[in-house]
């Protein structure tokens, strides 16, 4: 068994070892990782995967779907807008939503493709100046910007905690957040805090170097 199976299942063991309350989907974050070196883990069977940048995710992973396996890809970078368009044809979920604008650009692409795309709002929850997110005091609005007159299919939140050590803090807060929106998809947590996010009700935890390695 390859190494990297090896720390898939012991990460899905430590997830289980919580007994969370619902079940909880491992996005292997593959940025910058060739698909060779992700081979194992995709032959495994897996098949939610992360990328950060619309440019690598076409040239990655534009052919694999036409093979007969179908890859759910996750948007888990800030999405720009002129990048937009291309990141409706390519992903299956948008883990960054955070701005009107993109809404609407994503909107019109969905009905222009014929597909519809599973997202998350991004928060920005420690109210950093330099983070990407909706500050919470507009959450509300944005929310049903998107669901009401965009129809976007909105499955919870997400959020990149501030590291200062308040991480349980901060996941706590986006679980009761997201409960406000009768939302039952929750996206955090990464390779150091994924037990800490699963803790608080995570769904959806975004891992990368602890199943790939480092990268170079």
């Amino acid at each position: 068994m390859s190494t990297i199976i090896e720390r898939f299942n012991k990460i899905k063991s430590n997830i289980l070892t919580l007994k969370p309350i619902k079940p909880v989907n491992i996005v292997a974050i593959s940025k910058t990782f060739s698909l060779g070196h992700i081979q194992p883990l995709i032959d495994y069977g897996h098949n939610h995967f992360g990328e950060n940048k619309v440019q690598e995710a076409i040239s990655k992973w534009s052919d694999f779907n036409k093979v007969g396996r179908q890859i759910n890809l996750h948007m888990v970078g800030k999405l720009q807008s002129n990048k937009a368009k291309e990141a409706v044809k390519i992903f299956n979920y948008i883990h960054s939503l955070d701005s009107q604008k993109l809404a609407d650009i994503l909107s019109k692409t969905q009905i222009n493709e014929n597909k519809k795309l599973k997202y998350f709002i991004q928060v920005n929850i420690g109210n950093e100046s330099q983070k990407s997110g909706m500050p919470i005091n507009e959450l509300d609005a944005f929310y049903s910007y998107c669901v009401i007159e965009k129809k976007l299919d909105i499955l919870g939140l997400m959020a990149i905690p501030p590291n200062d050590n308040n991480t349980k803090k901060y996941f706590k807060y986006l679980n009761e957040l997201n409960k406000t929106f009768a939302l039952h998809e929750l996206s955090m947590g990464m390779s150091a805090d994924y037990l800490e996010a699963v803790k608080n009700e995570s769904t959806f935890v975004r891992i990368g170097s602890s199943i790939f390695g480092s990268r170079f």
